[in-house]
Formats: C-alpha cells, structure tokens, sequence
C-alpha cells in the first residue's frame, strides 16, 4: 500500500460534506490505520507543507463544491498543478457541480478524477483503490481519463442508505447539523436536490441518530441540533409529500432524550426548509413543543401559479398564503423564499410576485431573495441566465431598509450570466 496523505478543501460552504466524508471514512474501512488526514483552505497551507507532504507517495486532494464556486476552484488548481508531479498530487473532486457536470470538471476545471453523486460509499471505496492502485472500472459513480485520454463514466452509484453512515467525524472533532432526510420527491426544474440524490425517499433512524447525538454530548458537549432535509417536516414520510407527525414527534423526542434538558433544537430554518404544503395546525403545534427557534424558511419561489406548475414546485399560491398564516398564528415568523427571474417569466408573474410578496410583508412576513442561476443537471441548465425586472428592484429598494427583504439577489444575478456562459459556451 501506498503512504498517503488525504487533504480537504475546507471552506464554511462545504464543510458538512467534510463532515459526511469523514464519517463515511470512519465507519467503512480502517483507512485511518495507513492514511494521514488534513485540511486546507488555501494553496499557501500545501506549499507551506512541502517538505512534509514529499514524505508520501501519493496526496490526494478532495474538493467539494457548488456551481458558483468554480472559478475559485479554477484559480486553486491553477496554483496547486505546479507542484502536482513534484508531490504526486491527485485531484478529486465530489459534491453538486462536479456531479451535474462531471466531464468538464476534468477537462475544464483540471481535476484528475470526480465522485459522482453520493459520496459515503464510492468516496472510500476510490481511496482504497488509490493506495493499493487497483482499477477503476468496476466502480460506479466515477468519472475520469483512461490512459488514451477518453473520459470514463461508471455510471450512477446506488442510493445510500444515510442510516448506514455516521454524518459527523469526533475523532477530528467534526461535528453539526445532522442529515436526517435525503432525496426528494419533487424534482423541481431549478434545483439540483432530486436530479442528484433522486427521489427517493430516505430517513435516519432514531436509533441511530440517538446514538450520534449521545456521542456527540458526551465526547464534545454538543447541546445544539439543527437538522440538514429538503423538507424538514417530512421526516418519516414513505412518499416525501405526506407528514408522518408521529415520526416527527419521536425524532424530536429521540433528540431532547440524547442532548439533554439543556438542548436547543432548531428545525425548519437554516440549514432546512420547509415546504408551504406541510405548514399545518397539527405540525406547528408539534414543533412549537421542542425547537427554539422562532421563524421557519417557506419555499414559496414565485407568486405566479403558472410558474410554480412549470417549475414543478407541487404546491400553489393559495398554499404559501396559508403556511405564512398558520406559522405566525403559532408563533413563528416566516422566511420566505423568492426566485427572481425565472425561466418563462411574464411581467405578468413578475406582479403576481410583487403582489404576494408585499401581502406577506404586511402578514409579517421577511422575504429571503434569491436570484434564479442555472445548474448543471436540472431541467434549467440551459435555460437563460435570471435577470431581476426593474419592478422587482424598486420594490426590493424600498423594503431591504425596512429588514423585510434579506439576500444575495445581486450577487447571485451577477453570477446566473457567468454559470451560464459557463453551461451553455464552456467559457470560464
């Protein structure tokens, strides 16, 4: 075997894959015995351990990223590949665009091989396989160049059972928000969630995320959960779309039970969502039980019905009005999210937008803006770039001073016509 070093790009946007990976490491195999792991957030942490690394036969470096991050990718490996041969580098990379674009991350972006899609299986696999230099071929989810420089795609991995997995590391004290729900039902046109992690529908156990949790108060003092879902409130649903309050219930207890009478549980707002659909008197009597914080995120996207049908959203105007309802009825503020515009967008569902946004506003309502930017592998990539009508702006103008109106609309509009570029002409 192979001395190894195994280091990550540690970046706030990516950790919690980090997270996941390590956990995966942990619990699949005993790499830990023959690989050295680290981390870096910059060339300048490599360079300034090149005498160190010289000591290994092979570096890999795994990179985990979103589509707007790939010009900072680019520029990394533009400043790590002068050292690669010297120091035996491998460049991995994983996450959402290198598995919606897994062909020109190595032929654009420079990257030697690409985990596509779920990592907690394929990821530890594909070290092993790197240390004890045996083939690739017969391991699905990679992508990577032959020795006739042909790209190879193995194909899609199967689904993980996310039970299965440990999605924190204590031996390196990784530790956050837990994954409770993977995959989604939906498959909306924008989002990258169920084309990637597909629809079907998977859970942690109780059991298990007990045994996490206790893990985690016990060895690093952990008092807070937050929980990482597509739909925070269809845990335990068969089918994603049903509530399964009894399940709901016993994840929280499971919770409060492993953390402690001190614990502080959030649900339904930052890193989850909830959907406008699921907001009921009965699921918000049940959260107002046991989580602490006191507003939700509600994907709403649009005010238009006709965009929320060609965006496959699944639920409907009257849906969002009632969430926002309900949720400040017991006690919750409501985040809502908007997406500015949208493929097929009219002036007419930009003021179906504008409309809705400012009866929320006087429901007391906060508008969480966003700026729509086409991702590789939906049914957008190559649409055009998202452009904020000027109604949208002066609107945002006005109640952004308020703190009605929070986001990086801008940023992200800024960056839709970059990706899209990217997408459609491959200019970086």
């Amino acid at each position: 075997m192979k001395k190894t070093k195994l280091l990550f790009w540690d970046t706030s946007l990516n950790k919690y894959s980090i997270n996941a990976l390590l956990g995966a490491l942990e619990n699949t195999c005993e790499l830990f015995d023959i690989i050295d792991v680290g981390f870096f957030t910059k060339p300048a942490d490599i360079y300034a351990d090149i005498d160190d690394l010289k000591k290994y036969e092979i570096v890999i470096t795994a990179f985990s990223f979103f589509t707007p991050q790939i010009w900072n990718v680019h520029d990394l490996m533009n400043q790590l590949k002068p050292i690669s041969k010297e120091l035996n580098i491998i460049f991995v990379a994983g996450g959402p665009h290198a598995t919606g674009d897994p062909e020109r991350t190595i032929t654009k972006l420079g990257f030697d091989y690409v985990i596509i899609g779920e990592g907690e299986v394929t990821f530890p696999a594909f070290i092993l396989r790197m240390i004890e230099s045996k083939d690739l071929s017969g391991l699905k989810g990679i992508c990577y160049k032959d020795i006739d420089g042909n790209i190879v795609n193995t194909g899609q991995s199967a689904p993980v059972d996310i039970a299965g997995f440990t999605p924190v590391s204590l031996r390196f004290g990784r530790i956050g928000p837990i994954e409770i729900t993977r995959g989604c039902p939906y498959g909306c046109s924008f989002c990258q969630t169920g084309h990637i992690m597909g629809r079907c529908i998977r859970h942690r156990t109780t059991d298990q995320l007990f045994d996490i949790l206790k893990a985690m108060r016990t060895e690093r003092n952990a008092k807070v959960f937050r929980a990482i879902a597509p739909n925070a409130l269809s845990y335990g649903s068969n089918n994603g779309v049903d509530l399964n309050l009894p399940e709901l219930e016993k994840l929280l207890i499971t919770v409060r039970k492993a953390l402690g009478p001190e614990s502080r549980i959030y649900l339904g707002t930052f890193p989850s969502e909830v959907r406008p659909n699921n907001v009921t008197d009965e699921s918000m009597k049940l959260l107002k039980r046991f989580v602490i914080n006191n507003n939700l995120i509600i994907g709403a996207q649009s005010g238009s019905e006709r965009i929320l049908e060609s965006s496959h959203r699944g639920h409907t105007v009257d849906d969002v009005y009632n969430a926002v309802k309900i949720a400040k009825k017991h006690g919750f503020i409501a985040n809502v999210d908007f997406i500015f515009g949208l493929p097929g967008e009219t002036i007419e569902d930009v003021e179906m937008t504008i409309r809705m946004m400012s009866d929320l506003a006087d429901m007391g309502a906060r508008i969480h803006a966003h700026t729509f930017m086409p991702l590789p592998q939906t049914r957008y990539e190559q649409a055009p770039y998202g452009r904020v009508s000027q109604q949208i702006r002066d609107m945002v103008k006005v109640l952004t001073p308020k703190g009605i109106v929070y986001g990086n609309w801008e940023e992200q509009e800024r960056l839709s016509e970059k990706i899209h570029a990217y997408l459609v002409k491959g200019i970086l």
